[in-house]
């Protein structure tokens, strides 16, 4: 089973494409097809859902009351940043204009497996935030938690 893993490094064009690189493109194509939701709950970054993966999320939305405040939050974030898209025959998508902007989207770009989606972050911003986010003995005991 295809999980996404590991780092690639890649570029927004002059058009705002991403092209997915191969080692996760094999990976959304088998498992998920092409269909996408692009995404973010910050504007710091880029998040891509296959669009399998964000309808599950969906279906637990739909199973909360829809005025609990921590749905509404979220829910409003995802929409105003988020838009589906789908990979071109090349394994090209485009960022969203508004995403772009806000995660600056822009020349060289880190993509991060995260099991079953992809975050896209500026490679600049990617380094602030971990150095500024150190892993910690904290998380280590957290993750231990769950045999990690």
């Amino acid at each position: 089973m295809g999980v996404f893993r590991g780092n690639a490094p890649a570029r927004i064009d002059d058009k705002g494409r991403l092209k997915v690189p191969n080692t996760f493109r094999s990976v959304l194509e088998s498992k998920y097809g092409r269909e996408l939701f692009l995404t973010s709950l910050s504007g710091e970054f880029v998040r891509i859902y296959p669009m399998p993966v964000w309808l599950e999320i969906e279906q637990k939305l739909g199973s909360m009351p829809s005025t609990h405040p921590s749905r509404v939050r979220f829910l409003d974030r995802v929409n105003y940043f988020g838009q589906a898209a789908e990979l071109d025959g090349q394994g090209r998508v485009i960022i969203p204009v508004r995403l772009r902007e806000a995660a600056t989207m822009a020349g060289d770009v880190d993509i991060l497996g995260q099991v079953t989606w992809l975050d896209v972050w500026n490679h600049e911003r990617f380094l602030t935030k971990i150095q500024r986010e150190p892993y910690t003995e904290d998380d280590a005991r957290r993750l231990s938690e769950f045999g990690i």
